[in-house]
């Protein structure tokens, strides 16, 4: 369910880009402006990123081979990693160079109003894909949390690398409209090219953010600390677990977990009853955190593990 909503949000901001990256190009040619053209190739850009995100979602899909026995989960992370880069290195880069190239050389804009009528376009279809990406990561993401800590927690990148693309979207086209209407009122045709850095600059901050957030899921991100803690606490429930010696866990994919419990079981059971808790446990923690695919629990005793970590 989670993966088809990603799907819905990527696709929509796919139809979207592209429909306004072929309407910017139209309007740049038409009237020269830089601020333009860099917009243009910003939208251009994110529709390829959209690509890019599916490419992921499908290769992500793929069944475990003896090779990756953990499957390809991580293969999401890897190409939204590839879609910041991108942003910064092709779109920010981009504008700035043509930002640069119009302040020295400035030149007027012709048939204004062009841009006008685009930039209003533009903002209208950029703010529906906007609106759906909103919609979905408040369902998915947001909750209670703050922007920034829910970005932080979430382990689907999809759906927050959309809406801070179209967030980048939306302030550029304001950009690029205010220095449209300051370059034609004041006659300043340079300030269509300051328009453009600043374009650059959004771009930038967007990539710089989207990149740290997915080299951190990329380099292995545990549970969420509550669905630690229902582990925990399922664990140290069953019937002869004394203690929880150790609890790793690692997420594979937005909704594939793996989780590794060290457990100190009571010395009175037999194997056969060691067995049947760990199998309970196993249920326990799949029903209480759906997102749970691998659990492996090892049986160690407390004052043993103790004496080894001090050797």
């Amino acid at each position: 369910m989670a993966a088809s909503s990603s799907r819905f949000v990527i696709y929509a901001a796919l139809g979207g880009n592209l429909l306004v990256a072929v309407v910017k190009f139209v309007a740049a040619f038409t009237t020269g402006s830089a601020a333009m053209l860099s917009e243009a190739i910003h939208s251009l850009i994110d529709t390829g990123n959209q690509m890019l995100l599916l490419v992921g979602l499908r290769r992500a899909a793929r069944p475990a081979t003896p090779l990756h026995p953990f499957g390809y989960g991580l293969e999401l992370y890897f190409w939204t990693f590839v879609v910041a880069l991108l942003i910064f290195g092709l779109g920010a880069g981009v504008s700035v160079i043509e930002g640069v190239s119009r302040i020295r050389h400035p030149q007027p804009m012709d048939h204004v109003v062009v841009n006008y009528v685009v930039l209003a376009l533009a903002i209208l279809f950029e703010g529906s894909v906007w609106l759906a990406a909103l919609r979905e990561f408040r369902r998915n993401g947001k909750g209670r949390r703050g922007w920034i800590e829910a970005v932080r927690h979430s382990k689907d990148p999809t759906v927050f690398t959309v809406l801070f693309e179209d967030t980048a979207a939306l302030c550029g086209l304001l950009v690029a409209l205010l220095g449209n209407i300051l370059a034609e009122t004041l006659d300043l045709p340079m300030l269509d090219g300051v328009a453009s850095i600043l374009i650059g600059m959004i771009l930038t901050v967007t990539a710089a953010f989207l990149a740290r957030e997915t080299q951190s899921l990329l380099t292995g991100e545990g549970m969420a600390v509550e669905s630690q803690a229902k582990v925990r606490a399922l664990a140290l429930r069953e019937p002869g677990v004394l203690g929880l010696n150790e609890m790793r866990s690692m997420h594979f994919g937005p909704s594939d977990v793996l989780v590794a419990l060290s457990l100190d079981f009571d010395n009175g059971l037999s194997a056969g009853q060691v067995e049947r808790s760990v199998s309970h446990i196993e249920e326990q923690i799949r029903a209480a955190v759906p997102e749970v695919t691998h659990v492996f629990i090892e049986a160690q005793d407390a004052s043993a593990r103790m004496a080894k970590g001090r050797q």
